[in-house]
Formats: structure tokens, C-alpha cells, sequence
């Protein structure tokens, strides 16, 4: 019945908790059930049909049926049963909101009424109004349990499918949202899964039309349509529908809605279906129960939507949860177990699909139910049963199968630090881990069809990793996982045994920080040694796992190959245990990978193990070792040959970061390198092996194509190959070449130097260059690889081209990684250089000596001179080659081609066809001219195995490099000719000299030439043919060197108030030289100058006497005429042309006082002493014998005379009374008194007297100051003395102590010293011994002693002095001489490096080291001795020694020998000695820098000289001095005198014209000496030049016309 009046509609309904039967009953008696619902939000579409105004409608009281309806809507309800269709959807659409409004409307006739509208055949506005307004009556509160019947049936009749939405909003109205099902309790479960398949079927088509279109729904996702939102409302009136009536629903009912759930799950590939089907499920599961037989398939789907899509994984595990905490929880784990144990070992592909999905689905529940508490309430999950399954299903050939057990068993191991899951404690895990090991295998051979690739409701194949690298990625992480509880457990972990066995059975899996525990579990416990039964397993693999294993990092693989080198050295201690070919076999597998190998790191162990075995094994695996070396090399080349050069790898030097050498080098270096240790271990064993080194060596080294660093690693080795006196072949670690290669920039304190030009130089270029950028033709390039200056003269055709190199320095000196270890320390036994006969004529046949074939290495390096190279290679041999060179013996049997690289070398130069540097080293074509031309010097010392017309080239060669920058490298040379070639240097002597006249104006050659000057003097054999006019070239040299300083000078003087106190023959003080010295010319330029003159004193000497007067004029003039004419009156010209005049017609020495012209010989003796001109004259005259000498003091020597008075006879008649007749007869007269004076007025006597009181002779009074003076002036020595130790170090001896208590040297060294000096007496000596005693002998009773006319050197010879080690233990007698001697030439037989600082002391400046070449022992120098005293000498035995000049730090570079030297035994005396003096002569200059200049012997008794005049003289009135001379310590057109005479302007004009003929005359008559007057080096004497006094004017007017009568009065020979 319908409600009362009363009820209130809005009142909402509440569900009552009655079920069953009970619940039918109650509705078929009328009860109520429940509530009236409150009105129902309405549905969209029923919104949308109502229109914009309501119609009010009042009921009328004329039916008894319709009472309670206004009259309006009583009109309606009529047109409603019988109006026309239009009539009625407007009475439909009226009459709905009537209901609404009051609520005791007739429902139920109103529901008869219009039920028929929503007939499928009415048209659809008709069926909209027909829902709308039945919608409105099913919402009726009042209804009976039967009219809700009738309401379920109509609204759930067949209608049409566009009217599914209103058709389902009516049935959600009509249970109030699944709240109230009164009516029809057991028909909606069936029904709605009725509607769910055709629901899922109408949007599967809807899905279909829509994917035909041209735009495509996002993955996973499908358009919104009507029938999805059908769906998706069907969904959730379904879930309200279980949530509040699943009491109602019958367990077949469940089933098939659980049936048709599953199926849509296992059909649609939309998410949002899945979700709708989960939370039905869910709400099954929570609300009620899944039946037994629907479990099964039920856990089966929701497992494969959690494994396999991402985004439901929650959703499916939050009703899987449920589930497992439910009654179901443990038949949930079994149905999971049954799904991995029941998996068919062979399966039909087409049901593969589906079990490979569950298979997976199970592994991804169980893999979390494993990380599940069963405090929480999930069930446990058996591991035995677990571990069956897993095995089960691993043999599944799908690799998505293999990823999810990967991944469950990694969460077993995935715990906090190193746990891991409970279930694994005290469980053995070989199980587990052959599953994991089984899996993992699928990485490498991936299924080629996977089955489980199918349509399913996973993302596109895109959004996932692909199979194999989830495998690859859970294989890392439980490798990584496996590894950590390895590592971090204690060392009694009882599983690492089972750790370890599942490594070797991954390792392909395994990273290398597990491989590594691996290889040290290995080697711990000696697995891979026989004592172990899989020992051969393991050992494959250590070596396929991990060390043949290119991916692995070189670590791993170079502790694998470690291991596999232990086992090599077991198996070789004890090969009886093995099968005979193991061992062979084990290296053969190394080899075989070692062609591919492009990791250096890895290369270099595997070189370093094979050098080993080849060490060991036999001949034929040495072959195969030594193939596989080469076939790395041929595949680097091939490599390099391939790669663009642009991809090709900076070298070592490049600007990038900083790597060590040996793990940036190619792998053709890794292999010399090898080859290179191959030689060194195998030349004291096997020379066979050594020799088949050394070829391969040679092969890199001369093959272009090799890579840089590979070819100078080998000419490391090859260019210190050095054999002894017996020709043993040996390798030294001294190159001794920085000198030469810090001229190429390749020392550190070269490469300083010049970085430090090239960051000032560009600001430089800047200044020079501003204005000028337009000329940009001009510019270089500095940049890396430049081989050629842009704007540079085209080069010959012929010369060869240098390699491009892109790197930029590949090597330094010094090197002390240059060999890959150290050098044996005693020569080769086996290895020869040239092989002798024994005398035995049988040698060892176990180990034959074999001979070394150097000559192929020198074909090698002609190859690359002729071809060209790469610039570090062709640099490296430029350094190197000189000091390989100087060991003879190596190059024994390489004569032909030692004579071929003189040749080639020789052509080199001539042709200017040697390599050009790139312009980005920063050196020019002079710098590798003078690396080579040092190799010549080495070269010019095999010259007894050339013909005289080789010998003659090579010193035309040197001659041709005099006038280019190579002069000083080439003068050096020709001092070393001189002695070695002097025949050769003879012929070309007059050609060299003139080179050397163009070039002596450089700076930094004018020293060298000079020197070479002083020491050709020395040697008259050769220029033994000079003639006039060759002399004339020499001093004409020493001229010009004299007026370009000069003119230096004298411009600087017109540019400057004040001349600087020392001449400037640099242009700028300081500047560097090309080799980064600083020149000598800078700091010290009075020794050069001062040098220039003693060149022409010792030439002077060399010169014939008989044509020594006809080049005083020349020489005089030169000497005094400066360069603007003027006069110029130096100390250097006046002691040159004193010593001059003493020479010029007698090469008598000096003589001195008669000891015996004394008083009780000769009677009363009258002694006067004179100043005449720059000598001191001493007359002793006896008063009654009429004997007298003369004694004369120059500044250059002394000489002395003793004379007697001759008288004619007389006449009787003329004799005075008294007189014996017959004494008148004789000719000497007794008695007559003659005094001193007598003597000088009668040899020097013009008449008239000289006008000039300073010219007139200066009689000096008989006081004790002026003997004071005079025994003053005899000290100083009339030669220039020096001093020079003598030191001879026996072998092995490098203590300074040992070394003086040397009593003894070898036969070569007495020989030396036989040729060094003159062994002289000390004990009474009257010369000057240096230091060393001349009383007592407590310096030894002999010296060695050297003299010529000009220069004196004592020798302080060590072994000569006495040694006493009792008293004097630390020899201190001895270093007291040698630490003050400026130079020392040590005799170094020591076989060992001289170092500078074996002897401290601030006074050695130089030593001169003298090293045998090769170093002969003692028994074998007394041989050679004899055989050369046998043999008279003949160059081909004659030894030759090294000899090399070391100096002070900051002491400059002034020898010849500063280069190393190689000079024969035969000259090597004189050679040195010549060294020596240089040296010592520029120490004494050095060593006064500071405190002022060395004043020589010579010209300190010129001073002396000059000091008695100034005291004694005529006192003439002051003048003003002109500035002292810079040059000889003098005044420029200095003293009174003769100078002020014939320069100055005649104060007195009434002088008869006579006067200055007659001091001509005067000058004339005296033939010993030199009227020269100087003045004081004080610059405040009153003695000056009259020069200075005349005017400007005059001066001018009388420059030229005093030099010439300067000239004219000093020029002796016109009046001698």
C-alpha cells in the first residue's frame, strides 16, 4: 500500500540486517523492509532531459483512483494512457517531477501508464522520457516488496542497447546504490553478470571501431566512450552490490560472476579494466568469499597482473594480501608452489605462453610473501619446496622466467648490511645457487622466440628492458649482493665455499671486484695447482674467465694472469706430476690471445711473463714466443695504417692530463720492450736468443712505419750496447750526452731556458712587429706537428722529408726508465763483438760464443739518415750516436760500415741534405748540423781504417762548417784533428785559417778560434810549410779581432761620457747563447783579448827567425794604431812587441847574473841602475879588471851580459910614466878606473841629448828602496807559471781518501805522464814549483814539469807525492795542492762516472777526466803496452781515451773537450796539456772577476817598471790623464816621454829641427830597448799623455801623424 500522508519521503533508508528466507517473506506479506530512500542524485542524462521549467499541477477530487492529483495532472496522467506518442512523452516528461512532489501520487498507475515507452521499438525520445519517468517511480519509498518486483522485471527487460546507461541508472535508483535488493534478492547477481558480458563485449567493439581511426590511444589506455562509461559504471554498481548484499548471493551465482571477472582479466589489455575487475574481486574477497574451485584460477590472474603490470602491482597485491591472511593463506602459498612444481619440462608452445605468465605471476607473489612477517599474519613459505620449483621452472627456456626467479632469489639475499633472509639460515645454498647459475647462463644465448611475447595485458614491449639485460641486471645485483656477504662476513662464513663455487659458475656474470675474490680464493686455498682435483677446470678458468676476457678490467685480468704465472713456476719445478705437454699447452693458450690484445697494461704482464718462459723453455716455444711479439707489432701497425690520423691518440707529451709513461704507450712499445728484456736476461745465457733480440730490435728501430715510442725504446737499448777490451758485449746506463741534448732542448734545464725565451719573446715580437701584421707571409707557425716554416727556401729534392709527429717530446736526457731494468754489471761471456781465436781452437758446445752483427745496426741508422724519420726518432739519434761511437770495440766488426757513415755523414754537411727540425721544436738547421758534426768527431777517431783521402774530407768537412753557426763545434773538431789528423789539418791549414778570419769578429766564437790558435802554435808539424805570408793570416786573425773591439770600444766611448772599465764585445750583457750558456765575452772579456795578443807572441815564436824582421812593421803597426788612426799605446802591445825585440834575432833564453862576478874574483865592484824606456838597466862594473855585466830587466824576460873594456894598444912614447912598457904593448891597461856610467854613456850616448828629460835614461840612486824594488820585480817569474793536479783513480774507487792514496797508475797512465811534462828535481829547483817543496821532499823528490819561452806548468801529480796512511790518513798533504789547483786532470781507471764533487773544494774549476775507451784491466794495458812498443807505435794499436772538461757550476764553457773528445794515447799527452793551460790561464782570469783583472807576470814587471819612474824620474808639470784604457790596464796614447814628443804641438818653437832626428838616432843605437814611458794604473798620476793637453784641434791634426811616428820609432827592424 502506499504510504501515509506523514511519512516523510526525504528520509533515508536504512538496509535492515534480515536475510534468507525470512527477508522473502516479510516482502511477499507487505511487511517493510526498509526506508523510504531519499531522492537519488540524478544521472546526467536524466538532468539534461528536464526541462527548463516545472508545470505546478494541483490534483482534483473527481476520480476516486486519482484523488490526490491536481486536475492539471489528472489531464497528464490521461494523455499518458491514451494521448497521441507526442502527447504522451509530454505527460512522461510533466508527470515525473509530480511524483517527486507528491509523494501520494498513484506510482503505481503512473508506472502501468507509461512503462510501454521504453519499448526497443519507441523512438529514443519516447524511451528517454519512459526511463526518466520510470526511474522516478522505482525511487518510490512506499513500494511494496512486490511492486519492486514488478519494477526489477521491467527495468531489467530486454531493451536497447543505446539506453544501457538509463536503463542502469534506473536499477541503481532502484536499490538505492546496491543498498536495497528487497524483491529481488537472488536475481541481481546473475543478472548483473549477465550484464558484464555483454557490457565487456559492447566496449570490446566500441575498442575495436575506435582503433581503425587515425589517432591511436596512449599504452595501456583506451578512448572514453558511452560503452566504457557503461562499463565502468556497471564496475562500481557491482562492487556496491557485493559490499551490501553478498549475503544474498549463491555460491554458483559467485562463480560465474568470478568466472566472467577472470575472463575479462585475461582478455582485455586496458588498465582501468583490470582495476575494475580487482576491486570486484577485492570486494569478493573482503565482503565475502571466492569459492574453493575459483581460488585456483583467481590467485593465477592476480598474480600475473602483479608481475606484469607495473602500474597494478598494488592494487593486485593488496587482494593477494587479503587473500594470504585469510582462511586461504596457506592454500594461496600451495597454489603458488604447484604453478613452479607442476611446470612441464617440455611444453606446446601455445600453452607456453600461459605458463610461462603464471610461472611468473607465482615468482612475483612469492617473492614477496618472502619478504613478509608471519607476525603479520601471512602464511610461510616452505624453502625446500620453494627451491624444487625454482629448479623446476629454470629449465624453462624463457628469459623473462629467468629474470623472475633472478629476482626472488635475490630478495632472499636482500637484507640490511650482510643479512639475508631467515628461511636461508643453516640451509645449504648450492640449490639455490645452481638455480641462479642455471638463469644466468640464459644471458649469453637468449631464447630465439620467446613464448611469452604474446598479447597480454602488459605496457608495450618499449616501456620494459629487454630480457636479457634484466638477466644481465639481476645477475649483477645478486653478484654484487653474494659478494658483499663474502667480503663482510667473518673468515668463518660457512657458505663461502658454496659463494665461491656459484662465482666459477657465473663468471661470466661476475664483475671484476668479484672475480678478484675469486682469483685470490684461488690462490688461497691452491685451486688451480695439481694438488687440487679440478685443478684444470679452474685453471681454464682463471684463463678464459678472466685473463682472455677482453671486457674485464686490466686489474682482474692482470691478477689472473699473476696466478697463472705461480702456476707456471710449480709446473716447472715439478713436471713429473703433470702430462708433458701441460705446461707447453698453458703458454700456448696465453699466446694465442696476445695478437688482440689492445690494453697496454695487460700487454706489458704478458710480455713480462713470456720474457720469463722464454727464460726457461725450449728453443721452439722461444720461436713461437718471439712470432707472437712480431705479430703484435704487424697488427699495430696495420691498426695505425687504418685509424684516421685525427682519431689517432695525443702522445705522452700531449697537453692532456698527466698519465704515467707506461700506461700511455702503444702496444708495439709493450713489445720492444719485451723484446728488449728478452736481450738483456738471455746475453749472459743463451746468445742465440740474444742475437734473435737484437735482430728484432733492429727491425723496429729502422722501420718507419712502427710507432715512435716502440722505435726509441729499442734504440734505447741499441745505443747503449758497449763492448770491453775482449769484445764481451755489455749495456751501460751512461750516455754521458746532456751536452748534446740540451742543445736540442732535451734537459729540463734546457727546456727551461726555453720556455722562458718563448714567454718574453712574444711580447718582444709584439713591439718589433707592431705596424708590420700585413706581412703575414713572413710569420711561423709553432703549433704541434709543424715539420716546415712557411716563407723558409725550398729544400733539395733529395733531402728527406720528416715524419709528421704529433706529439712533441718522447724522450729526455736524463732517462732513467730508458732500459726496462737494470743492466747486467759484468760484460757477456757468450756475446761478442768480435770473436777472437782462443789459441784452443774449441770452444763450449753447451753455450758457443756468437758474434753480435753491429754492422746491421749501423746499416739501419744509414737508412734512416738517407730516408729521414720522425723527428724524435731522428733526434734521439743524433744525441745518442756520438757516445756509442766512442767505444771502439763495439764496432769491431762494422768497419765498412763505420767507413759508409763517414761518408754519409760527410755528404750530409757538404750538401746541407741532413733533416731539418719542425719549426714548433724551436731550433734551426745549425743545431742538428752541430749534432752531427759531433758524430763525425767520433767518427775521425777510427781513422786508421781510412785512406788518407777520407782523412783529408773529413777535416774539409769541419772547415766547410767554420763560417755557419756550427763554427765553434767544428773549431773543437779541428783541435782534435790537429792532433789526430795533423797531416790533413796541414794541407787544408791556410784554407781553415782564412774560414776563421771571417768569423772572428763573432762573439761567440772568437775565444774558440783564438784558442785553437794558441795550441796549433804548439804544434810546428803542422804548419811545417807555411810560408810568409801564411804567418801573416794568423796574426791577421788576432788584428781583427783587436780593431773590431776596438771599434767597439771607440764607439761606445763617442756615445758615452766615460768608457766602461772593460770592453763589451756582446751586444747585450747577459745574452744566452744557442746552447743556453752565457757567453764567456759577456763576464770575462779581458781573457779574450788578452788572448788575441799571446796569439801573437806565440806565432811570433813559430815564425822562422830569419823572417821574423820582416814582420815587425806589420805587427807593430797593428799593434799601436787604433781604428780611427789614432795612436794607441796599450800594456798588452808594449809587453808583446818587448818580448818581440828579444826574440826577433835569437831564441836565446834568459840569462841572469854571473854568481861569480864577485868582489874576491874580480877586485871592487861599482854597481848603477838606470830606468831606460820600459827596462830596468844594472851595470856592475870591477874598478880594476875592467870586467863588467850588464844586467837588463824587461817586462818580459831578463838578459844579462858580461863585458870587458878593449883599448887600442899604445905607443911607448904615449904611455905615462910608471907604466910597464910591455903592459903598453896589450891591450888591456891595468889600473885604469872605469865606472858604470862610463859603460852606458859610451853605449848610449846622441849627442845632442834628447830634449824630453823622460826619455833621457833615469838614474836610480844606490838605496835599500830600490834594491827593495828590483828584488820585488825579480819575483815576478819571466814566464806566466801555472799549476795543474794530476789524479789517477784505480778501479772501483770513487771514495776522495782512497783515491790519493794512489801510489801507482797503469802503464798508460806513466806513459802520460812521460808526455804531459819533464820529470824534474824538486830539492834546490830555482824555478817556481807551485806549492811544492823544494828543502825538504815532503811533496816527493820529482815533479812533472812543463816550459816554452812564454809559459811554465808544474804538474801536482798525486801519486808522485809521499803517502803516509798512519799519519796523514785522509792523504790532507796531497788535497792541500790539488784543492787549491784551479784544474785537475783526473786519469779515471776507476770504470766508473766521474762525479765533480769527489774532491770539495771552491777552487776546482775545471777538471779535465781522461776515461779509457774501453777500460782496459790492468794485465791487459801491460799487454797492450808491450804490443805497442813491439809494433813502434803504429796507430792501430793505439789506444784511445775519452776525454771530457767538467766545470764549476756557473763556470762558462771554454774547451774543446766540453763535449766529450775521443783522442789517441800518442797525443793524447799534448792534447790535454793544451787543455790545461787554456783552462788554467781563463781560472786565474775567473777567479778575479769580482775583485778586478788578472794582471799577468808580464806586465806586472811592466808596472813595476813604471812605479820606479814615477818615483825617480823628472817631476814634469801635471796634465790632465784621458780615460784609462779598458783593455791592457794602461792610458790610450799614454805617458810622457817619446808619446807626448811626437803627439803633442811644440810648446818650445825655437828647438833646433835637428833635436827630434837625433832621439831617432838616440832610439836607434840601443837594440834591446823599448823607450816606451807608461804612466801608473792610478788614474790620479801626474804622468800622463801630453795628448790630453792639446786642444781639440790639434789633436785631429796630429792623430795620424803620431800613430805613424809611434809606429816609426817602435819598429826596431828598420834600425836592428
Amino acid at each position: 500500500m502506499p504510504p501515509s500522508p506523514g511519512d516523510d519521503g526525504s528520509q533515508s533508508q536504512e538496509t535492515r540486517a534480515t536475510g534468507g528466507l525470512a527477508g522473502v517473506l516479510k516482502g511477499l506479506a507487505g511487511g517493510k523492509l526498509t526506508k523510504s530512500p531519499s531522492p537519488l542524485q540524478q544521472t546526467p542524462s536524466t538532468a539534461a532531459a528536464r526541462p527548463a521549467e516545472r508545470v505546478d499541477a494541483h490534483p482534483t477530487a473527481s476520480s476516486p483512483a486519482h484523488h490526490r492529483l491536481p486536475p492539471d495532472q489528472m489531464e497528464l496522467f490521461d494523455k499518458l494512457k491514451d494521448g497521441s506518442l507526442h502527447e504522451r512523452v509530454a505527460a512522461a516528461s510533466a508527470l515525473r517531477y509530480a511524483i517527486a512532489d507528491y509523494p501520494l501520487n498513484p506510482v503505481l498507475g503512473i508506472w502501468y501508464a507509461g512503462k510501454d515507452l521504453i519499448d526497443p521499438a519507441k523512438p529514443a525520445s519516447a524511451r528517454i522520457a519512459g526511463w526518466e519517468l520510470l526511474t522516478e517511480c522505482a525511487k518510490y519509498s512506499s513500494s511494496t516488496d512486490l511492486d519492486r518486483r514488478e519494477y526489477f522485471q521491467t527495468l531489467t527487460a530486454a531493451a536497447h542497447p543505446e539506453d544501457f546507461h538509463l536503463q542502469l541508472a534506473a536499477l541503481e535508483d532502484l536499490t538505492n546504490h546496491g543498498r536495497n535488493v528487497a524483491g529481488f534478492y537472488y536475481d541481481i547477481f546473475p543478472l548483473l553478470t549477465v550484464w558484464l558480458q555483454d557490457t565487456y563485449k559492447a566496449v570490446r567493439s566500441a575498442r575495436r571501431q575506435a582503433s581503425r581511426g587515425t589517432s591511436k590511444p596512449s599504452k595501456g589506455k583506451t578512448m572514453s566512450s558511452g560503452e566504457d562509461k557503461n562499463f565502468s559504471l556497471l564496475f562500481a554498481f557491482l562492487k556496491d552490490i557485493i559490499k551490501f548484499n553478498f549475503k544474498f548471493a549463491e555460491e554458483a551465482a559467485v562463480g560465474s560472476l568470478m568466472d566472467m571477472l577472470l575472463k575479462i582479466c585475461m582478455n582485455t589489455s586496458v588498465e582501468d579494466d583490470l582495476r575494475s575487475c580487482i576491486n570486484v574481486i577485492d570486494a569478493l574477497v573482503t565482503f565475502g568469499a571466492i569459492p574453493n574451485d575459483k581460488l585456483k584460477s583467481c590467485i593465477q590472474v592476480l598474480s600475473s597482473i602483479h608481475c606484469l603490470v607495473p602500474n597494478l602491482h598494488k592494487d593486485a597485491w593488496h587482494v593477494l594480501s587479503n587473500l594470504c591472511r585469510s582462511h586461504h593463506g596457506q592454500s594461496t602459498v600451495r597454489i603458488l608452489l604447484d604453478v613452479l612444481r607442476t611446470f612441464p619440462a617440455v611444453v606446446d608452445k601455445e600453452k607456453d605462453r600461459d605458463a610461462v605468465r603464471e610461472v611468473r605471476g607465482a615468482l612475483s607473489v612469492l617473492k614477496k610473501l618472502l619478504s613478509k612477517s608471519a607476525d603479520k599474519g601471512y602464511p610461510a613459505v616452505p624453502l625446500a619446496l620453494l627451491v624444487d620449483g625454482l629448479a623446476q621452472i629454470s629449465k624453462s627456456s624463457s628469459t623473462r622466467v629467468s629474470t623472475e626467479i633472478l629476482k626472488l632469489i635475490n630478495s632472499l639475499f636482500e637484507g640490511p648490511g650482510a643479512s639475508v633472509n631467515s628461511l636461508l639460515d643453516e640451509e645449504h645454498w648450492s640449490p639455490i645457487f645452481s638455480v641462479a647459475a642455471q638463469c644466468t647462463e640464459k644471458r649469453k644465448h637468449p631464447a630465439t622466440a620467446d613464448p611469452d611475447v604474446s598479447t597480454r595485458p602488459l605496457p608495450p614491449k618499449d616501456d620494459l628492458e629487454t630480457s636479457e639485460d634484466s638477466i644481465a641486471h639481476q645477475s649483477k645485483l645478486l653478484v654484487a649482493r653474494i659478494e658483499r656477504l663474502v667480503v663482510e662476513k667473518e673468515p668463518g662464513f660457512l657458505q663461502r665455499d658454496e659463494c665461491m663455487e656459484f662465482f666459477t659458475e657465473v663468471q661470466q656474470a661476475l664483475p671484476d671486484s668479484a672475480a678478484t675474490l675469486v682469483i685470490n680464493h684461488f690462490r688461497e686455498y691452491r685451486s688451480c695447482f695439481p694438488s687440487e682435483v679440478h685443478w684444470v677446470d679452474n685453471l681454464k678458468l682463471v684463463m678464459d674467465g678472466f685473463y682472455l676476457d677482453r671486457g674485464r678490467g686490466p686489474l682482474t685480468r692482470l691478477q689472473a694472469l699473476g696466478l697463472i704465472s705461480e702456476v707456471y713456476d710449480f709446473l716447472c719445478l715439478v713436471p713429473h706430476l703433470v702430462e708433458e705437454d701441460t705446461v707447453v699447452n698453458l703458454v700456448k693458450r696465453v699466446l694465442a690471445g696476445m695478437p688482440e690484445e689492445n690494453d697496454t697494461l695487460v700487454l706489458q704482464e704478458t710480455v713480462a711473463f713470456l720474457v720469463k718462459v722464454a727464460e726457461t723453455t725450449d728453443a721452439d716455444l722461444v720461436d713461437g714466443i718471439l712470432d707472437t711479439f712480431k705479430g703484435v707489432i704487424a697488427s699495430d701497425i696495420a691498426r695505425s695504417a687504418n685509424t684516421p690520423t685525427s682519431m689517432q691518440k695525443p702522445g705522452p707529451n700531449a697537453p692532456s692530463e698527466p698519465t704515467d709513461y707506461f700506461t700511455n704507450q702503444s702496444l708495439s712499445n709493450v713489445v720492444t720492450r719485451g723484446y728488449a728484456l728478452i736481450f738483456m736476461r738471455s746475453i749472459n745465457r743463451d746468445a742465440s736468443l740474444s742475437l734473435k733480440a737484437f735482430t728484432a730490435l733492429v727491425r723496429i728501430a729502422r722501420h718507419n712505419a712502427c710507432e715512435v715510442d716502440a722505435r726509441l725504446t729499442a734504440m734505447k737499448l741499441l745505443f747503449r750496447l758497449r763492448a770491453d777490451f775482449e769484445y764481451q758485449i755489455y749495456l751501460t746506463t751512461l750516455t754521458e750526452n746532456e751536452g748534446l741534448a740540451g742543445s736540442l732542448y732535451r734537459t729540463e734545464a734546457s727546456l727551461a731556458r726555453k720556455l722562458a725565451g718563448d714567454a718574453s719573446q712574444p711580447a718582444r715580437l709584439s713591439r718589433v712587429d707592431q705596424g708590420t701584421a700585413s706581412r703575414t707571409s713572413r710569420g711561423i707557425s709553432f703549433t704541434q706537428g709543424q715539420t716546415a716554416e712557411r716563407g723558409a727556401p725550398v729544400r733539395l729534392t733529395h733531402t728527406p722529408k720528416p715524419a709528421m709527429h704529433q706529439g712533441q717530446r718522447l724522450w729526455s736526457v736524463p732517462d732513467a726508465e730508458a732500459l726496462p731494468e737494470a743492466p747486467s754489471s759484468r760484460p757477456s761471456a757468450l756475446l761478442l763483438s768480435h770473436k777472437m781465436d782462443d789459441g784452443l781452437g774449441r770452444e763450449s758446445s753447451e753455450n758457443p760464443k756468437m758474434t753480435l752483427h753491429m754492422g746491421s745496426w749501423l746499416e739501419a741508422l744509414l737508412v734512416l739518415f738517407h730516408h729521414g724519420c720522425d723527428w724524435e726518432v731522428y733526434s734521439f739519434i743524433l744525441v745518442h750516436l756520438p757516445g756509442q761511437l766512442s767505444n771502439h770495440p763495439i764496432f769491431e766488426n762494422a768497419i765498412p760500415q763505420i767507413q759508409e757513415l763517414r761518408r754519409n755523414l760527410c755528404d750530409m754537411i757538404r750538401m746541407n741534405t741532413f733533416q731539418e727540425p719542425p719549426s714548433s721544436s724551436g731550433l734551426r738547421r745549425p743545431d742538428v748540423g752541430n749534432c752531427i758534426f759531433n758524430s763525425l768527431v767520433m767518427v775521425l777517431s777510427y781513422h786508421h781504417h781510412f785512406q788518407k783521402t777520407d782523412e783529408d774530407e773529413i777535416v774539409r768537412t769541419f772547415m766547410h762548417g767554420i763560417t755557419d753557426k756550427t763554427a765553434k763545434t767544428c773549431i773543437h773538431a779541428l783541435s782534435v784533428c790537429c792532433h789526430e789528423l795533423p797531416i790533413s789539418v796541414s794541407k787544408s791549414l791556410v784554407t781553415i785559417l782564412q774560414r776563421m778570419s771571417q768569423v772572428i769578429t763573432q762573439p761567440l766564437v772568437a775565444m774558440h778560434i783564438l784558442e785553437f790558435l794558441a795550441c796549433l802554435s804548439r804544434l810546428p808539424s803542422v804548419y811545417s810549410n807555411f810560408r810568409e805570408d801564411d804567418y801573416r793570416i794568423v796574426f791577421g786573425i788576432c788584428f781583427r779581432y783587436l780593431q773590431y773591439v776596438r771599434d767597439r770600444k771607440h764607439s761606445m766611448r763617442s756615445s758615452h761620457a766615460s768608457e766602461p772599465p772593460t770592453p763589451s764585445v756582446a751586444a747585450v750583457p747577459g745574452q744566452l747563447d744557442s746552447a743556453g750558456q752565457q757567453s764567456i765575452t759577456d763576464d770575462l772579456p779581458q781573457y779574450v783579448y788578452a788572448l788575441a795578443y799571446h796569439v801573437i807572441t806565440f806565432w811570433f815564436l813559430a815564425v822562422k827567425m830569419p823572417d821574423r824582421p820582416n814582420h815587425i812593421g806589420w805587427i807593430a803597426k797593428n799593434l799601436f794604431t787604433d781604428v780611427d788612426g789614432s795612436a794607441s799605446n796599450e800594456e798588452q802591445a808594449q809587453i808583446t812587441l818587448d818580448f818581440m825585440q828579444r826574440v826577433a834575432f835569437s831564441d836565446a833564453r834568459d840569462s841572469s847574473d854571473d854568481p861569480l862576478f864577485k868582489e874576491q874574483n874580480f877586485g871592487e865592484i861599482h854597481q848603477k841602475r838606470w830606468i831606460i824606456g820600459n827596462s830596468i838597466v844594472a851595470i856592475k862594473q870591477a874598478k880594476e879588471t875592467g870586467w863588467a855585466e850588464i844586467t837588463r830587466r824587461y817586462p818580459s824576460g831578463t838578459s844579462s851580459f858580461a863585458i870587458r873594456v878593449e883599448f887600442a894598444p899604445v905607443t911607448a912614447s904615449q904611455a905615462p910614466n910608471g907604466y910597464n912598457a910591455a903592459a903598453l904593448d896589450g891591450r888591456f891597461q891595468q889600473g885604469t878606473t872605469i865606472a858604470p856610467s862610463h859603460l852606458l854613456m859610451q853605449l848610449l850616448s846622441p849627442m845632442p841629448q834628447i830634449f824630453d828629460p823622460a826619455l833621457r835614461p833615469i838614474p836610480l840612486p844606490d838605496e835599500d828602496a830600490v834594491d827593495r824594488a828590483i828584488r820585488l820585480f825579480d819575483r815576478n817569474s819571466t814566464v806566466d807559471g801555472h799549476k795543474v793536479g794530476v789524479i789517477y783513480i784505480k778501479e772501483g774507487q770513487t771514495n776522495e781518501a782512497e783515491i790519493l792514496a794512489n801510489t801507482i797508475g797503469g802503464p798508460d797512465y806513466l806513459e802520460f805522464l812521460r808526455g804531459l811534462g819533464s820529470l824534474t828535481k824538486l830539492q834546490g829547483a830555482t824555478f817556481n814549483t807551485q806549492g811544492l817543496d823544494r828543502e825538504g821532499n815532503s811533496d816527493g823528490k820529482y815533479a812533472y814539469c812543463w816550459r816554452d819561452r812564454v809559459t811554465e806548468i808544474v804538474f801536482h801529480v798525486t801519486t808522485q807525492m809521499p803517502t803516509n796512511l798512519d799519519h796523514d790518513p785522509q792523504c790532507i798533504m796531497k788535497k792541500r795542492h790539488i784543492g787549491n789547483d784551479f784544474v785537475n786532470i783526473i786519469f779515471n781507471d776507476s770504470g766508473l762516472p766521474f762525479k765533480f764533487d769527489t774532491f770539495p773544494s771552491q777552487f776546482n774549476y775545471v777538471y779535465i777526466v781522461i776515461s779509457p775507451t774501453p777500460r782496459l784491466s790492468f794485465a791487459a794495458v801491460r799487454e797492450s803496452a808491450n804490443k805497442r812498443h813491439e809494433e813502434g807505435g803504429g796507430s792501430s794499436s793505439m789506444p784511445f781515451y775519452m776525454v771530457q772538461v767538467m766545470r764549476q757550476p756557473g763556470f762558462p764553457e771554454i774547451s774543446p773537450a766540453a763535449e766529450p773528445k775521443m783522442v789517441s794515447l800518442r797525443a793524447l799527452p799534448s792534447f790535454v796539456r793544451l787543455l790545461a793551460l787554456n783552462a788554467s790561464v781563463f781560472s786565474h782570469v775567473w777567479a778575479n772577476r769580482e775583485g778586478g783583472e788578472h794582471v799577468s807576470s808580464w806586465r806586472s814587471r811592466l808596472r813595476e817598471i813604471n812605479r820606479l819612474r814615477e818615483r825617480y824620474g823628472p817631476k814634469l808639470p801635471p796634465n790632465p790623464s784621458p780615460p784609462p784604457s779598458s783593455l791592457g790596464g794602461g792610458s790610450l796614447a799614454t805617458a810622457g816621454g817619446f808619446m807626448s814628443q811626437v803627439q803633442s804641438p811644440q810648446p818650445d818653437m825655437s828647438r833646433p829641427g835637428s833635436s827630434m832626428r837625433d832621439s831617432f838616432t838616440s832610439l836607434r843605437r840601443s837594440s834591446v830597448a823599448t823607450f816606451f814611458t807608461n804612466t801608473s794604473t792610478d788614474q790620479t798620476s801626474h804622468r800622463s799623455s801630453m795628448l790630453s793637453n792639446a786642444t781639440t784641434d790639434n789633436t785631429e791634426i796630429m792623430q795620424g801623424q803620431g800613430a805613424d811616428a809611434l809606429v816609426d820609432s817602435v819598429d826596431f827592424s828598420k834600425w836592428t
